[in-house]
């Protein structure tokens, strides 16, 4: 997962293949991000970034003013609670290391493209690290608090094709309307695609019901998204070079089969992560052996409510996809990883009691022959879809207007606390200097 929270100057995306111009990790367009003026308020951010606000009673990144009951709710929970989690969890992670470890004994990682995996070996060992990752991810998630996850699947397929047909024969109108719940054939009622497509097939005598698919595409809300996907289909997904050579991790990622992302490369034949991803995609969607991949067109994590542009890097291989919407419900702390240090999250999320998630997975959807020929399109069509399946917001702004949001809204909360402390420093005459060092603290 991408380190945004505590890197706000990043450098530039991963280098590009010359044969295509649509990048995997780097928007469609580049857009210039005007900084907020030095007297721009906490309030008038949030509505700028809305994507990115945290609602929940520790307040904006998670260090607001906590009321009376809270305090004393996460004093317990820190004493008595989180030793036990982080006990368990870290044996959890142990146990799977040390099978992964036994199951890739005297083996050698597939090399290829500069990225290296055991996912690609068959047999009992490739069936024992699936298992157990799948039952142990699930394991974890309980210990962290999602006692139960409120999964609906969703059975056939979406096949972009018939719903162009139909939008052209019925409505004379673009897939987007269709989208929007103006369909003529429903009057003044919101349509579900979902519910659309099974109507157009048996219209249609399409019956096939095509399961196939290359690649699952889900909303980023938070960490813990890549934990139910591992319990659920056991995907491969994109990590950081240095993720390889992570204690415990390194081994578990490649495992999974991770593509690692490598800002540069001295490699003259690397085709670069849009090329590797677009051969893994396709590989799983002619071999149901292979493993799948799971991609975050949107980059980066939202608060869960929103759903940012799609990059166009996971429907390049032109093969049907698996949406999947998640959703992080909470009365007290936001699992959502939005604008909150990771440190302050774990140990939030571990304090709490009781965690939610709930799930919505989408039909495989199969593009149409225009949106083979144009990914953004394709994944313009299903960000429309799961908007409107999931009741998300679309939201214009991306990963660049995060980090500005978190910067000035760092600052503001720095300026507040330096304030209050110069105040209190001044009634019991102490001596100053102390606010710029705790707010520095406080963001780590």
């Amino acid at each position: 997962m991408e380190s945004e929270l505590k890197e706000l100057n990043v450098a530039a995306a991963p280098p590009q293949p010359e044969s295509d111009s649509r990048p995997l990790l780097k928007p469609e367009s580049e857009k210039p991000v005007s900084s907020p003026s030095p007297s721009t308020s906490i309030e008038e951010l949030e509505k700028k970034y809305a994507p990115y606000v945290r609602f929940d009673v520790y307040g904006p990144m998670g260090r607001g003013d906590l009321p009376l009951v809270e305090k004393f709710l996460l004093g317990l929970a820190l004493m008595f609670l989180f030793p036990v989690r982080v006990a368990a969890g870290t044996a959890i992670v142990v146990f799977y290391y040390l099978i992964c470890r036994f199951c890739t004994a005297f083996l050698a990682p597939n090399r290829e493209d500069e990225q290296e995996d055991f996912a690609h070996m068959g047999g009992w060992r490739r069936a024992v690290i699936v298992r157990s990752g799948r039952f142990l991810s699930r394991v974890l998630l309980f210990v962290f608090g999602f006692y139960s996850i409120s999964d609906t699947s969703g059975g056939g397929e979406i096949d972009g094709a018939a719903i162009t047909r139909f939008a052209l024969k019925q409505t004379k109108r673009s897939f987007p309307a269709l989208l929007t719940g103006h369909a003529d054939n429903v009057p003044g009622k919101r349509t579900s695609v979902s519910s659309l497509v099974v109507f157009v097939s048996a219209d249609s005598n399409e019956s096939e019901v095509l399961e196939e698919y290359g690649v699952i595409v889900s909303n980023h809300v938070s960490y813990l998204d890549i934990l139910y996907h591992m319990s659920s289909s056991f995907p491969s997904f994109v990590a950081k070079r240095s993720v390889a050579k992570l204690p415990l991790i390194g081994l578990v990622s490649k495992c999974l089969g991770c593509v690692y992302v490598q800002r540069e490369s001295k490699s003259s034949d690397f085709k670069g992560v849009s090329g590797v991803i677009t051969e893994r995609v396709q590989e799983a969607f002619q071999d149901n052996f292979a493993p799948k991949m799971l991609l975050f067109p949107e980059g980066t994590t939202t608060n869960g409510d929103y759903l940012l542009p799609f990059k166009s890097g996971a429907f390049l291989a032109k093969a049907p996809v698996v949406p999947v919407i998640l959703r992080y419900p909470y009365q007290r702390f936001s699992p959502a990883w939005d604008s909150i240090s990771g440190v302050r999250h774990v140990i939030l999320l571990l304090c709490q009691f009781v965690n939610y998630i709930e799930v919505k997975k989408l039909p495989v959807y199969h593009p149409s022959e225009q949106e083979k020929e144009d990914p953004k399109l394709y994944a313009e069509n299903v960000r429309q879809l799961m908007a409107l399946e999931g009741n998300l917001i679309l939201s214009d702004i991306g990963l660049a207007e995060k980090r500005v949001y978190h910067a000035a809204l760092n600052g503001l909360l720095c300026e507040r606390q330096h304030y209050l402390e110069v105040i209190m420093e001044s009634s019991d005459g102490s001596g100053h200097g102390h606010g710029a060092i705790t707010c520095e603290i406080s963001f780590i």
